[in-house]
């Protein structure tokens, strides 16, 4: 399984990323997009786990959660489409919560 990381701050880096979902349990793979045209980061990332349990949690924890003055999506990553989208956005949900989670690099 994958997780969707969005509405990331533009600052953030796989290595904050990594930080983060590390608390979880053992990050796999992290992929932070770049738009080819204009060189910068796409405001979303994905994470793999090494343990579908721990990226439940992440997904619990983090989905609604603050961090650099942005409030996460976080939800399982869908398979992209024949057509190569990753489909819409209908099931991203706001849990609308205070964590215990305040990660600030800067």
């Amino acid at each position: 399984m994958t997780i969707y990381v969005g509405n990331l701050s533009f600052q953030a880096t796989e290595d904050d990323i990594r930080d983060v979902f590390a608390e979880y349990g053992e990050v796999t793979r992290i992929s932070l997009p770049i738009d080819r045209e204009t060189g910068k980061k796409r405001g979303f990332a994905f994470v793999d786990m090494a343990e579908e349990a721990r990226e439940d949690a992440a997904i619990a924890e983090l989905d609604g959660a603050e961090w650099l003055g942005r409030e996460l999506r976080v939800n399982k990553a869908r398979p992209r489409s024949d057509d190569g989208s990753a489909g819409g956005s209908g099931g991203i949900r706001s849990r609308n919560r205070t964590t215990r989670f305040s990660h600030n690099p800067l």
